[in-house]
């Protein structure tokens, strides 16, 4: 089997901490699998070295100072397992054998990278490479930096490329949560999560694994989250199964877009709440609520339209600050599930302007982290799906 560890700040953030890791990944190495290491700054030690910086820094400057965080990290934990008798080498940037390379606008140079890391994979059977994450080298051989949950982002990039079997994120908590257990009661660890998933709850502040990083996972291999108390890296955790896959499509069969007008309800509490209890008493299905300061909009199937017009226009007569309920259908709907939306400066502008230039009304525009639901009227749709995708092309 080949592996790919990556050690958290939390979980070398002291020498106690250090020695587990050590542990578990002389364990692994002993059991005859091949390991990749890759090691975050020791405990805090990135911020605590932003924090001191309290003069103008170059941006190469800043790279370089926060950089030592992790090639502390790397030298400690290659030092424990030459200790334990486990032939490493730490990998840093400026090594001969560093693999991760960013191009003129500091993305990385995927074809040059996965190079540097398949000729890596093939000299694990010599020891265990340690390697620095957060890091990369521009092309001149400047240090730079991935960004936030930088890595995380080595570490799954390093498995896809190096071909590993498992990805295992070391960090402080017991895998994925049914939600933050310090602010909620009864949180338990999730055995199982698809990268979707994973990646809208990472985008909407869930700090597990960095969204950049699921964006390198594929079905290849598998990633899992565990607890660094944990020790064993063959076990336990939150599995983080599939792949993110770029989707454009539009829906088989139109919709029904039934709006709820009243004063201010969006400030109003329980009126969402009635109202979508009204349509699932009656089995109609709810494909996207919109929401104004002064309407709700639900999009169900066109065949429901007229039933669920009429149980929330029950709901209006009854209600003090609903007004009037309408219905209009049938209404197509196009939608972009794509990982890079967040990270594309105007790339929902972009998905949207060919439609402008093309004069097609739209509708509705719903957005997610990771999805845009575009809302045109049925006889646009095909025409709207086929201009997307020349987008996307």
């Amino acid at each position: 089997m080949r592996l790919v560890a990556k050690f958290g700040g939390t979980s070398l953030g002291s020498g106690e901490r250090i020695d587990r890791a050590a542990d578990s990944i002389a364990e692994v190495v002993r059991a005859g699998h091949e390991v990749a290491v890759v090691a975050s700054a020791m405990g805090s030690s990135t911020d605590d070295l932003l924090s001191e910086i309290t003069f103008e820094a170059t941006d190469q400057d800043r790279a370089e100072i926060v950089s030592m965080g992790e090639r502390t990290s790397v030298r400690m934990l290659k030092a424990a397992l030459t200790a334990r008798d486990v032939p490493a080498i730490f990998i840093e940037p400026g090594h001969p054998d560093w693999p991760i390379v960013v191009d003129d606008h500091g993305e990385v140079d995927q074809a040059e990278t996965s190079r540097r890391m398949a000729e890596l994979a093939e000299r694990l059977e010599e020891g265990v490479p340690v390697v620095t994450g957060f890091l990369a080298e521009d092309s001149e051989g400047n240090v730079t930096t991935l960004g936030r949950g930088g890595s995380d982002t080595t570490a799954v990039m390093l498995g896809r490329y190096i071909g590993a079997d498992e990805v295992v994120i070391v960090t402080d908590v017991e895998g994925v949560m049914t939600g933050d257990p310090r602010s909620v009661e009864g949180a338990r660890n999730v055995g199982q999560i698809t990268v979707d998933e994973l990646r809208s709850l990472s985008f909407r502040g869930a700090e597990v694994v960095a969204p950049s990083a699921l964006s390198y996972k594929t079905d290849e291999f598998n990633v899992r989250v565990i607890h660094y108390q944990h020790g064993d890296l063959l076990s336990g955790g939150t599995d983080i199964v599939g792949e993110f896959r770029n989707l454009i499509d539009m829906r088989e069969r139109p919709l029904a877009c039934v709006t709820v007008a009243g004063r201010a309800v969006r400030n109003q509490p329980g009126v969402l709440g009635d109202l979508t209890s009204a349509l699932g008493q009656a089995g109609i299905n709810i494909d996207t609520v919109a929401s104004g300061l002064d309407s709700i909009t639900f999009y169900v199937d066109e065949s429901d339209g007229e039933d669920a017009q009429a149980l929330l226009h029950g709901a209006v007569v009854e209600s003090d600050v609903l007004s009037s309920c309408t219905v209009d259908a049938p209404v197509a709907v196009v939608r972009v599930t794509s990982g890079e939306l967040t990270s594309q400066m105007g790339g929902v502008l972009d998905i949207l302007s060919p439609l402008n230039e093309e004069h097609i009304p739209i509708r509705d525009v719903i957005t997610s982290a990771t999805s845009v639901a575009i809302f045109v009227d049925w006889d646009d749709g095909e025409r709207a799906l086929g201009l997307v995708q020349e987008q996307f092309d």
